[in-house]
């Protein structure tokens, strides 16, 4: 029996013209976004708080797909410095890999610091995200913080007397613009990170991400696939 024609097509997902063989590419063989991330946790400065830990995630498109290494991670509870600074060092490592075909939805981290209010429970200290860096090399960003806030004085006052303070049940949140304009929040504190990013297939692609490189104007800025993220 002879299938149809339509059904010995490969499924790609999208047009990808033959090769000059007369045959069409494998998904393998086809170019990827491969950056890897290498970062790390370093500092973070709340004054007011001592005996803090972190959680981390990541949120990526849905093109998206992460090859090696953890999305997900907590720290270890770190103390404040014994100098002017009192900061506090997790020097914590996090270390990924993702792969896709276009740069919309580029990965951005999500970090949430947590510790002990005066009676012990474990409250949420900070929410905040910030996108992995586009060009390769060594980055330092300093993400600033914040929590959510009760809506009225007594909710407040009932929150930290039970130790239930208000807070996300998806840090993710974060780092998406649903609902946002509806959430009351306070800025509070600020974390480093340090980013060592290695990316491949970018220019394969039509992507430049080298600083100030403008001898190839087919080349688009990685940027301008990304902004409406």
């Amino acid at each position: 029996m002879v299938s149809p024609a339509w059904l010995s097509l490969p499924r790609l997902g999208r047009y990808q013209a033959p090769t000059e063989g007369g045959t069409f590419p494998l998904a393998h063989q086809r170019p990827r976004l491969l950056p890897c991330i290498a970062a790390q946790a370093d500092t973070q400065q709340f004054p007011e708080f001592d005996d803090l830990y972190c959680k981390y995630g990541f949120v990526y498109g849905y093109d998206w797909a992460p090859t090696s290494g953890l999305e997900e991670g907590i720290s270890q509870i770190t103390s404040k410095s014994r100098d002017a600074r009192q900061d506090l060092v997790w020097n914590f490592p996090i270390d990924i890999t993702f792969k896709s075909t276009n740069p919309f939805g580029w990965p951005q981290i999500v970090i949430s610091v947590y510790g002990p209010d005066i009676f012990g429970n474990d409250v949420v200290r900070g929410y905040g995200a910030v996108h992995v860096p586009f060009t390769p090399g060594r980055h330092k960003r300093t993400i600033p913080m914040f929590v959510p806030e009760s809506t009225s004085k007594l909710q407040k006052f009932t929150s930290w007397l039970t130790g239930r303070r208000p807070e996300f049940v998806d840090p993710k949140v974060v780092a998406r613009g649903e609902g946002r304009e509806v959430t009351r929040v306070r800025s509070q504190g600020f974390v480093t990170l340090s980013f060592n990013v290695v990316t491949k297939d970018m220019k394969k692609l039509g992507y430049d991400v080298s600083p100030g490189n403008t001898s190839n104007p087919s080349l688009t800025s990685v940027t301008e696939g990304v902004h409406k993220y």
